[in-house]
């Protein structure tokens, strides 16, 4: 195994200013207010990481791989013109095999009228499970997703952007308490090539909080609040079904497939918060061929994730330790499995705003990837990454 040198990186966050107050939501920044119900916020974001990988270089043989790469870089901008009208506009830019893409995240008008019911029309995340609603700035760990993504997410891009659709969601809570919550939508999911018929997508997610009510912005959630939100244990549910989903014009296929999810957060006595998080996915594809319109296969079979982190108390320097542990499996029917076990470390500055995470990975993951053709080959293989995120 040949040795490899860590360099060190610089990130270059962006400032933005002048704002006369902050809102509570997940983009909050700088915010202009125009009267009582008129309001404008900024907003930006940034993840960078750096990652060797063993045996991951070009010349395919034991030395390890060195890159550097810029994972996401985001504005936002959220407003609202009424008391029961508001706006969301975010945009994403990656990098992807050594090409560069500027695109539009989100745009939805929001039409929120009370605890039970709102409704958010245009590009957004598609209910499914706590990873997906989380997206990579509001998981516990840096790489935030390592099961099978829903087909929405499937593409040529990193995830975030096709956990997106054009459709509409409809929101809220269920019981006076709000520890009942939901959201249901329906969305164009795929288009063209196997559905020929315009199908629609349709998806749905029901969450009980047992203890403390999680409190995110709409039905987006996140994997850890670092014991500020004291107690919680809350369970999910989250299922998706279009038919004609994948396939060909000629061989066309439904997909169905559901999610459990489990985060529970506890804050001891000595100032130290317990995170544990858990999943279980299931896809199932009926007739037809398993290949996506976007392109490539779609995984069916089962997968499942788990993770316990540990916020230490008490500062070191600027920020806290949260050491944690983590494990992936995905189980396919038509292709090989692939497993992967972490261990790493986060310094938790700012909670979701400013924090750096060192991790240890071993497992087949890194080299077999997302592609779920039968008969993948790839080896158990080391990995060493480092990751920064910021935003305001």
């Amino acid at each position: 195994m040949k040795q490899f040198s860590l360099k060190k990186g610089l990130v270059l966050g962006t400032a933005l200013s002048a704002g006369l107050l902050a809102v509570g939501s997940a983009q909050a920044g700088a915010t202009f207010k125009m009267d009582d119900t008129k309001w404008l916020s900024l907003g930006a974001g940034i993840r960078t990481s750096f990652s060797a990988v063993e045996a991951g270089a070009p010349s395919a043989n034991s030395q390890w791989s060195n890159d550097f790469a810029v994972d996401n870089a985001r504005l936002y901008l959220n407003g609202q013109v009424h008391e029961n009208i508001k706006f969301e506009f975010n945009t994403e830019s990656v990098t992807n095999n050594q090409e560069s893409d500027f695109f539009v995240l989100d745009a939805i008008a929001k039409f929120e009228f009370n605890d039970m019911v709102n409704i958010w029309v245009g590009r957004q995340l598609v209910p499914s499970d706590r990873a997906e609603l989380n997206g990579p700035f509001y998981h516990s760990t840096y790489e935030f997703n390592k099961t099978p993504f829903f087909p929405n997410d499937q593409g040529s891009y990193t995830a975030g952007k096709y956990g997106r659709d054009d459709g509409i969601n409809i929101w809220g809570a269920l019981t006076a308490d709000k520890k009942l919550t939901y959201v249901v939508g329906v969305f164009n999911g795929t288009t063209g090539g196997p559905d020929q018929d315009d199908n629609l997508l349709y998806a749905g997610r029901i969450s009980y909080n047992f203890l403390n009510v999680e409190k995110n912005p709409g039905y987006y959630t996140s994997s850890t609040y670092y014991g500020n939100a004291g107690d919680i244990l809350t369970v999910a549910f989250a299922t998706q079904w279009e038919e004609d989903a994948v396939g060909t014009a000629g061989n066309a296929g439904d997909f169905f497939g559901y999610s459990v999810d489990l985060l529970g957060e506890t804050t001891l006595g000595n100032g130290a918060v317990v995170t544990v998080e858990g999943q279980y996915k299931k896809f199932e594809l009926t007739g037809g061929v398993s290949d996506l319109a976007q392109g490539g296969p779609m995984f069916e079979g089962e997968a499942y994730t788990g993770s316990a982190l540990y916020l230490m108390p008490g500062k070191i320097g600027i920020g806290q330790l949260q050491p944690y542990v983590r494990y992936t499996s995905n189980e396919g029917e038509n292709t090989t499995d692939r497993d992967e076990y972490e261990a790493g470390l986060n310094y938790i500055i700012d909670g979701h705003n400013a924090r750096v995470s060192l991790m240890y990975q071993y497992g087949d993951m890194a080299t077999k990837g997302r592609n779920y053709n039968a008969g993948v080959t790839g080896d158990d293989v080391h990995a060493i990454k480092l990751g920064f995120q910021m935003q305001i």
